[in-house]
């Protein structure tokens, strides 16, 4: 219940915003989103981690060239491939996932594209 309240708090220009997408960005639907994140940790080319744990718990781990360090909050799965994470700080934000020439990308509201570095098999 205080996801789902806090969710109406979030501002909703974000679900509004097309976030700059390129002609090679398919959407994600909020299914196929939830799936595609359940569970998973993703790392970015900076060494940062996201990681989506089950029942909706979030964590953001900075890589080491940016300081270190965690932020935790929730984040919940939109429709058109929007995540919105509200940070236990008070902060919140919502980003578009897509996915580019196979790459997973995530969009922020600036514009910003930050690709997810591939994984590695073990």
């Amino acid at each position: 219940m205080r996801l789902s309240l806090a969710l109406l708090l979030l501002p909703t220009p974000a679900l509004a915003q097309d976030f700059a997408l390129r002609d090679s960005d398919t959407r994600f639907g909020r299914a196929e989103l939830e799936a595609e994140l359940a569970g998973r940790t993703l790392t970015f080319f900076d060494d940062g981690e996201s990681r989506f744990s089950p029942g909706g718990a979030y964590s953001y781990t900075y890589g080491p060239v940016n300081g270190g360090g965690t932020q935790f909050g929730t984040f919940t799965v939109l429709p058109e491939g929007i995540v919105c994470i509200l940070y236990r700080n008070g902060m919140d934000r919502c980003d578009m996932y897509v996915r580019s020439n196979g790459r997973l990308v995530v969009l922020t509201e600036e514009g910003e594209r930050f690709p997810v570095r591939p994984e590695v098999a073990e």
